[in-house]
């Protein structure tokens, strides 16, 4: 059965290339991914499992999968949450997919779950040439920006087994991607479909929710062509919530928020996660928002060329390498964009900074940034694409995003689907 599964997972992967691009551009891309999604699989088997044992979180959302297994075998199927499981808190999904797909396998079957994640990784390189399409990107440069991604180190290590940051980048960059499409062409559908993305995000990585929420909010109102009803309707609704039920889910998600800042932040957490071979301690006098110049240069330049470690760490400076050579175009880009749509490099710019400065004051491990960082990467990528383009058009002039109906679309255009 895992096989089969895994089987599926490629099949999956194949259809979702053929709809969501040109013939041209699929077929090209189908080799890649179909390679990205094979690389997964053997690095799993290999590397991972084998020669190199790493990670912590991934053996751990293998045992909490099992946890719910073993739930569903007492109590019934269903959605397994931290009130039935407290371990699970902030990893509902990834563990309640894996643990679906033991369920069927009748055991661990860790291949079948890192297949998933690997279709996975590979529909993100295919939203992320949409994305680049959106805000401008030619062809050439978002196909470029497919077979970098698809590759990128850190993604690659962290989507070829059990973690979740595969599930957190993917529906970030979704998100992202739905809210730009909005501000170049306003559809209802998409603003409907970022519910159930932010609903599967609190319940990946919560915190990541409030990072998008700025850039979500420019892509509604700053929308070109949003109906006055609907901004008046979802407006009047989000204030009635707000009014007469003020002790509701909204204060409890920003509680849960804080606490996890303050958790992040807190002077024994980033001790603890210092005391690890990548760790750095920084003399801040146990303020997050003290030193915070070095902790900067640390969240966005580590591993730098010079420094010892173990061999991921040393694998890490591979990306680093490339991660700079992104950052250099990223700023000929965002000078091109500002020429050409302001908003979509607003919206970028509001996920870009204030995650960098968040992970910033939380900062005192490298590895753990290292993976932390992976969706401001995907973003600011996203930038070098603009830049690299040769015959620059007007952000929007491509399919602008998931749910665009077929006779709002340019002609020529690639038929739409959702991330």
């Amino acid at each position: 059965m895992e096989y089969i599964i895994v089987a599926a997972a490629a099949t999956i992967l194949v259809f979702l290339v053929q709809s969501s691009l040109d013939g041209h551009v699929a077929r090209r891309a189908l080799r890649v991914l179909l390679l990205a999604f094979v690389a997964r699989l053997v690095i799993h088997v290999l590397v991972m499992r084998s020669l190199l044992p790493y990670g912590g979180d991934n053996y751990t959302y293998e045992h909490r999968a099992l946890e719910i297994v073993a739930y569903w075998k007492r109590e019934g199927f269903q959605f397994v949450t931290s009130d039935q499981i407290p371990a699970l808190y902030s990893v509902a999904v990834p563990c309640n997919i894996f643990a679906l797909i033991m369920y069927v396998c009748g055991g661990p079957a860790l291949l079948a779950c890192t297949s998933v994640i690997a279709l996975m990784a590979c529909a993100l390189c295919i939203v992320m040439y949409r994305f680049a399409r959106v805000i401008g990107a030619d062809e050439r440069s978002s196909f470029r920006l497919l077979v970098l991604m698809a590759f990128m180190p850190a993604f690659l290590l962290h989507t070829s087994d059990t973690f979740k940051d595969g599930f957190n980048v993917f529906l970030v960059v979704s998100c992202l991607a739905l809210a730009t499409s909005n501000v170049q062409r306003f559809d209802i559908r998409k603003v409907l479909l970022l519910a159930p993305l932010l609903w599967a995000l609190w319940n990946v990585r919560p915190y990541m929710v409030f990072m998008c929420g700025l850039p979500l909010v420019l892509g509604f109102v700053g929308a070109r062509r949003a109906l006055p009803f609907c901004t008046l309707a979802l407006l009047a609704g989000v204030l009635a919530s707000l009014a007469f039920f003020p002790g509701a889910a909204p204060n409890a998600a920003v509680e849960t928020m804080q606490e996890q800042l303050e958790l992040g932040q807190s002077e024994a957490v980033r001790l603890a996660n210092a005391e690890t071979g990548s760790g750095v301690v920084f003399d801040d006098g146990g303020n997050p928002w003290s030193a915070f110049a070095p902790k900067l240069v640390y969240t966005v330049l580590s591993p730098f060329p010079w420094m010892g470690g173990s061999v991921v760490l040393q694998l890490a400076k591979i990306e680093t390498l490339v991660w700079y050579y992104l950052l250099f175009c990223a700023a000929r880009g965002t000078r091109r964009l500002w020429v050409q749509d302001r908003r979509v490099l607003m919206l970028l710019l509001l996920f870009i900074v204030p995650c960098t400065i968040v992970y910033a004051t939380t900062m005192s491990n490298i590895g753990l940034i290292f993976r932390q960082r992976m969706p401001i990467v995907m973003i600011v990528s996203l930038l070098s694409a603009v830049a690299w383009t040769r015959t620059p058009q007007r952000p929007g002039q491509a399919p602008s995003g998931p749910l665009t109906p077929p006779a709002a679309r340019p002609t020529g255009a690639a038929p739409a689907v959702g991330p």
